[in-house]
């Protein structure tokens, strides 16, 4: 993505969390980017792009607008997981008919599927699908005969149920859609399975990396802010810059962002290299993404402190940064008591 582009995404950041969705306009320059199209299988005119490559877009977005670069990172998600469990090539055509549309999904089977003669009907809800309100089809896990499987289902079949009332990742529409008694052809339903260990990396990418390039977005402001010569109020300084504590506390978060950045390009070299990690690197892994997302929000809360109580107006988009960090950094991805227990537990033998 160049700079142009970027540029779109931060010049609709606030439009997209006044909508509870994407901006039209970033909508549209994230398609014209390509980013839409990862994980499209090659075969149905995909692009390559490998982790490190998502990781690193991912995270530019996420500074520009922190909603859009999860809802990019969501729609890698369901298609990889669609490619990775469908394995018709008439049906995958059918899916990925267009490469580049916006897809949406869900992997927790919170609704029912029957087979019948003309088909499968489904029942249920999926809650926190993000970008569900402008993506064209969902990738959803539904109960079969107790089987757990996968379905491709066009969106515009299912009822959207505005429940994303949030503080932070608004302009992701995170909403929840309904199926009620719909009928899809069966060959859009297929066996699967939760995600593998050896897949989750990518996953944690997809999530991890929006939430980095957010961190990296409130330090431009808080940088900005140290660069306008400011002065921190009652005292005897005449800049941030002249205050030894103020420059302490930017080294610190920007160490701590660095930080994260580092765990979030090493989950993703991880990926690259295949590696089916055992176990314990599994559980080192959890405590790693855990420890990267509190890095993130360790920092920005340094930097509302160097910014002080102006840096919760709503006209400044450090408290934006803000309730995003805090929001998206609360995914079951990045469960850190769980993570804790896991590890202690492996260890423990």
């Amino acid at each position: 993505m160049n700079t142009e582009q970027t540029g779109i995404l931060r010049a609709n950041a606030e439009k997209t969390e006044l909508r509870d969705r994407l901006a039209p306009e970033s909508i549209e320059t994230l398609r014209r980017s390509g980013v839409f199209a990862w994980r499209t299988p090659a075969a149905f005119g995909g692009p390559w792009a490998s982790t490190t490559a998502v990781a690193r877009s991912l995270a530019e977005f996420g500074r520009a607008c922190p909603s859009a670069a999860w809802v990019a990172g969501t729609c890698a998600t369901a298609k990889t997981l669609l490619a990775r469990n469908f394995d018709d090539e008439e049906v995958l055509g059918e899916i990925f008919a267009e490469p580049d549309t916006l897809a949406c999904g869900s992997g927790h089977p919170t609704a029912q599927g029957q087979r019948t003669a003309e088909g499968v009907r489904i029942t249920g809800r999926w809650s926190a699908l993000s970008g569900c309100e402008d993506s064209d089809w969902a990738a959803l896990a539904l109960t079969i005969d107790g089987s757990y499987s996968w379905a491709y289902v066009p969106t515009n079949r299912l009822v959207l149920d505005r429940t994303w009332q949030v503080p932070g990742m608004r302009g992701t529409g995170s909403h929840t859609l309904v199926a009620d008694d719909v009928l899809v052809p069966a060959q859009w339903v297929t066996a699967g399975s939760l995600p593998s260990p050896a897949d989750r990396p990518f996953y944690a990418i997809a999530v991890l990396a929006p939430i980095v390039g957010a961190a990296y977005g409130a330090l431009e402001v808080i940088d900005a802010m140290f660069a306008s010569g400011r002065a921190p109020s009652m005292s005897s300084y005449s800049s941030m810059a002249e205050s030894a504590g103020a420059r302490q506390w930017l080294a610190e978060a920007t160490h701590l962002v660095d930080r994260a950045d580092r765990a979030m390009m090493t989950v993703a070299q991880a990926d690259e290299r295949g590696d089916a990690p055992a176990e314990l690197d599994s559980a080192r892994l959890s405590m790693m993404l855990a420890e990267a997302v509190s890095d993130c929000r360790s920092a920005i809360e340094r930097m509302l402190d160097l910014h002080g109580v102006s840096g919760f107006s709503t006209a400044n988009p450090l408290q934006r940064y803000w309730r995003d960090i805090a929001v998206a950094s609360r995914h079951p991805q990045f469960n850190g008591y769980l993570a804790v227990e896991r590890l202690g537990a492996v260890l423990a033998g």
